[in-house]
C-alpha cells in the first residue's frame, strides 16, 4: 500500500478542491454508511471532519434483526461493524468523505483490518440511492491506481443500519487509555487528523 500522503496527493482535483473550500452551512443533513474494520477505528476518525455532524458506530448488512455485538462477532448474522456518517452537503460532499474512506483504512484486504478478522470488519459502502453508488464506483476505480493490491471493497444497497449499543458510541473519546485504543485506534486517527489540517478540514472532537 502506498503512504497516505502519496493517496492525498493523488486525489483528483476536483475532490481536492471541493474538500478545501469555505462554505456556509446549508441546515441539511445526508448520510453515508461506511465499514472500514473496527467501528471505533472509523468514527473516531470521521467525528474530525469538518462538516460532519454526527457519526454513529452500528451494524448492517446482515440478515438477523437488532443484532447484538457477540451475535455480530460470532460471524453468523451477517453484518459489518460500520458507521453511519451524518453530514451538511454544503460543507463536504459524499464524494469527499469516500475518498477518504481509502485513507482511513486498508481497502486491499479481505475481511480484515490488521489484526481484526472476520466477516464483521469487511471493508464496504452501502449506498442508499442510486447517485450515491456512482459515486462510491468512480471513487474505488480510481483509488485502485493508488494501490499495489486489489481494493476488495464491497459497494452494496442499505438494508437497513442498527445503533450500536451505547457503550460502544464515542468509545475512544471515552476510553482514549484502553490497550486497543492506545495501540490501534490512536494512530490511525493521529494520522488522520494530520492528513485533514493539511486538507484545513479538521474540526475538533465536539
Amino acid at each position: 500500500m502506498k503512504t497516505l500522503l502519496a493517496i492525498f496527493a493523488a486525489m483528483s482535483t476536483a475532490a481536492a478542491s471541493a474538500l478545501a473550500a469555505d462554505t456556509a452551512p446549508s441546515g441539511k443533513t445526508e448520510s453515508a454508511i461506511l465499514g472500514g474494520g473496527c467501528f471505533w477505528c472509523v468514527e473516531a476518525q470521521y467525528k474530525m471532519l469538518k462538516g460532519v455532524k454526527k457519526v454513529v458506530s452500528g451494524y448492517a448488512g446482515g440478515h438477523v434483526e437488532n443484532p447484538t455485538y457477540e451475535q455480530v462477532c460470532g460471524k453468523k448474522t451477517g453484518h459489518a461493524e460500520v458507521v453511519q456518517v451524518d453530514y451538511d452537503p454544503a460543507i463536504v460532499s459524499y464524494r469527499d468523505i469516500i475518498d477518504l474512506f481509502w485513507v482511513a483504512h486498508d481497502p486491499t484486504t479481505l475481511n480484515r483490518q490488521g489484526a481484526d478478522e472476520g466477516p464483521q470488519y469487511r471493508s464496504t459502502i452501502m449506498y442508499t440511492n442510486e447517485e450515491q453508488k456512482k459515486i462510491a464506483e468512480a471513487s474505488r476505480t480510481e483509488a485502485q491506481a493508488l494501490y499495489d493490491g486489489a481494493i476488495v471493497t464491497e459497494i452494496v444497497p442499505l438494508k437497513k443500519f442498527y445503533p450500536a449499543e451505547d457503550y460502544h458510541q464515542d468509545y475512544f473519546a471515552n476510553n482514549p487509555n484502553a490497550g486497543y485504543c492506545r495501540a490501534v485506534v490512536s494512530p490511525k486517527v493521529s494520522k488522520f487528523r494530520q492528513k485533514l489540517k493539511e486538507k484545513g478540514k479538521f474540526v475538533e472532537h465536539p
